[in-house]
């Protein structure tokens, strides 16, 4: 089983994350971030992940701590999990609408962290959520994760349209890549040999 526990303290948050590659989208999410807790939700229902993720972060400093560190613990955890690597597709993309607005994020598990995101956000925040943050979140995870995240919002109105269908397209694009390919169950899908 490709699972993950990862604990994580430091004087800013306190993180608690267990994760299940081969999952059915269970899941328990506490971050104190509404909009956060509700985007991590849609990566673990649309990616078929199980999940659960206790984070108690500095709030009354700000929600930047919180949404940092929840990302990188979240990655070390799909880092621990994959181990070598060995057998996944390491590759997917997906493409989901909300409404009005149309996102698309690719994403390599190749070992190389790598973050390019195209959104323009209508305003500063989404409840809770800074627009400034969102990019932040995914440039954290692709360095614990170790991956290649490519993610744009090509069009939209509604910010919570558009930060949805991101995340949602999130959730399919990981669970493509790491669905494991029978044609090479040991080999690390590489020319390298590693990733």
């Amino acid at each position: 089983m490709r699972q993950a526990t990862v604990n994580r303290k430091t004087s800013e948050t306190t993180i608690e994350i267990t994760l299940n590659i081969e999952g059915s989208g269970k899941h328990k999410i506490s971050t104190g971030i509404g909009l956060l807790d509700h985007m991590l939700t849609h990566i673990v229902v649309h990616g078929l992940f199980d999940l659960n993720i206790n984070t108690k972060g500095d709030l009354d400093v700000d929600v930047h701590h919180t949404i940092e560190d929840t990302a990188l613990v979240l990655g070390q955890a799909f880092d621990q999990a994959l181990g070598e690597r060995k057998g996944i597709v390491r590759m997917g993309t997906a493409f989901v609408p909300m409404d009005e607005a149309l996102a698309n994020v690719v994403i390599d598990l190749s070992g190389r962290p790598y973050t390019v995101i195209q959104a323009q956000w209508h305003n500063s925040t989404i409840g809770a959520l800074p627009t400034s943050l969102i990019k932040h979140f995914f440039e954290s995870l692709s360095v614990s994760m170790r991956a290649n995240i490519h993610a744009r919002v090509l069009y939209g109105i509604d910010d919570h349209h558009q930060v949805e269908a991101l995340f949602k397209a999130l959730g399919i694009a990981l669970d493509t890549a790491t669905q494991l390919d029978a044609r090479r169950m040991n080999i690390v899908p590489s020319t390298k040999g590693s990733l």
